[in-house]
This record gives C-alpha cells, sequence and structure tokens, in this order.
C-alpha cells in the first residue's frame, strides 16, 4: 500500500552514477534530485503489453488496409510473456514485412488484400452539428485517463486474484458508460479516442484474466496458482461480434 519505496546507491561513488548512469542521474535533477546523495523513490510500472490486434505474417488485421506492428499486434511470435529477442522480431521483421505490403497497397496492387470488412459506424457522424457543439476538456480527459491507470494498477497489477478483477471489471463498466456518454455527444478528439481505447483495452485484460483460471507467464492469479497446460495452453482471443446484440 505504499506510494513507493527507495532504491538505494549510496554504495556507489557519485563519479561511478554519473558515468553508468547518466540518462536516469539527468532525469532526477529535473525533479531536484541528486541520486548521488539521496535515494530514488521508485514504483513498478507496465512497460510493454502482451497479446494485441491479431494479425497475419504479413502484419495485416482482418480489416482491410489496416496493418498493425510493434506491442499493439499479436502477431504469434510472443506467448505467456514478452522477451526482448521476440520484440526484436516484431521490429525487425513485421515491421519490414508491413512496409513492404503498404507500399505494394500505395502502387495499386490489392490483390493481396483479405476480405474488405465494413467498420460500420456506432456513433454521430464527425461534423454533426450535436458533437461539434461539446468539446470535452483536456482536463477532465486527463482525470479520466488517470482514474483508469489507477483502477488498473489497483486491482490487475502483477498479483492477480479473482475478487479485485471482478471489482475492477464493475468500475470499468460506469467508466465505460461515462466514456461512450462522451463519445457519443461530443467532439471527436485525439484525448476523447484514447481514453475510449484505454477503457477497452482495460475490460479485455480484466476478462481475460478472469476467465483464464490459472497461472501462466505475466498472469499471476493467487486464486490458481499453478499452470493448467490441460485447460489453458493457448490464447485467448476476444471478437466483436457483427451484431452486437
Amino acid at each position: 500500500g505504499d506510494e513507493f519505496v527507495y532504491l538505494d546507491l549510496s554504495h556507489l561513488p557519485a563519479e561511478q552514477i554519473r558515468d553508468r548512469f547518466p540518462h536516469i542521474y539527468a532525469r532526477c535533477l529535473e525533479f531536484g534530485l541528486d541520486i548521488t546523495r539521496a535515494p530514488i523513490p521508485i514504483v513498478p510500472a507496465a512497460h510493454y503489453s502482451c497479446g494485441g490486434v491479431v494479425t497475419d505474417l504479413e502484419a495485416r488485421t482482418t480489416l482491410g488496409r489496416l496493418f498493425a506492428v510493434g506491442e499493439v499486434a499479436c502477431t504469434g511470435v510472443h506467448g505467456a510473456n514478452w522477451l526482448a529477442s521476440n520484440s526484436l522480431l516484431e521490429a525487425l521483421v513485421f515491421a519490414d514485412h508491413a512496409a513492404r505490403q503498404t507500399q505494394a497497397l500505395l502502387e495499386g496492387d490489392r490483390s493481396y488484400l483479405p476480405g474488405e470488412t465494413d467498420p460500420g459506424t456506432d456513433c454521430a457522424p464527425a461534423n454533426d452539428p450535436r458533437r461539434q457543439a461539446n468539446e470535452v476538456s483536456p482536463e477532465f480527459l486527463q482525470h479520466m485517463k488517470q482514474l483508469v491507470q489507477t483502477l488498473m494498477a489497483t486491482h490487475v497489477g502483477i498479483v492477480r486474484s479473482n475478487h479485485p478483477l471482478a471489482q475492477a471489471l464493475r468500475e470499468l463498466g460506469i467508466l465505460e458508460s461515462a466514456v461512450e456518454t462522451l463519445f457519443h455527444s461530443s467532439r471527436v478528439s485525439e484525448g476523447l479516442l484514447e481514453l475510449r481505447n484505454l477503457v477497452t483495452v482495460g475490460k479485455l485484460i480484466v476478462e481475460s484474466a478472469l476467465l483464464r483460471h490459472e497461472s501462466r507467464g505475466l498472469h499471476y492469479n493467487v486464486d490458481y496458482p499453478e499452470r493448467s497446460d490441460a485447460e489453458w495452453l493457448r490464447d485467448t482471443l476476444f471478437q466483436r461480434a457483427p451484431n452486437p446484440e
């Protein structure tokens, strides 16, 4: 429950700290913290995502003309954890494939494209007067974003269990309802789209965690501490129904 813990470098000479950790040293100085003389307050942080938008080997999604590479994509080269060598594959191989396919598309070759999927519409057009009249302030969007981040960090962190996950799902449902109301009635902005996507991804993560009754890779649930290959040696995939009703 502590806000942070301290990383103590006092056993290292000051010159060695400045030489080996120049970027961290400079960054901390920007906040008035000299790490050669004071401990560093630290917190755990999620620095990657495992899973994502499913693609084929050419980085194509099921939506025509939409490619996904890097941490947003699920290409099949990483499984229950994200390893450095696998992220190199994502950057070097699939980015190259996506670039070549995009070049072919720009040159007018549509023969390789999968079946076109109509994304449809679930909101008023961007130029609808009702949307243009209502602009959500960046301050409010930032506040809502922090609510989602705090919720995920509190209930869906490194060590998970069913009760906090279920609580997270309930609270995300409340946030989702509020965000959808904003989205359907307000001017579209980058911040609003990002907030909506954050809530969507958060719900998918929580629903996946609740569904998987085991512990595997980076997913550790104290209610199911053992790995179960018989039941869960597979990916968890979510697909939006063509007609949500």
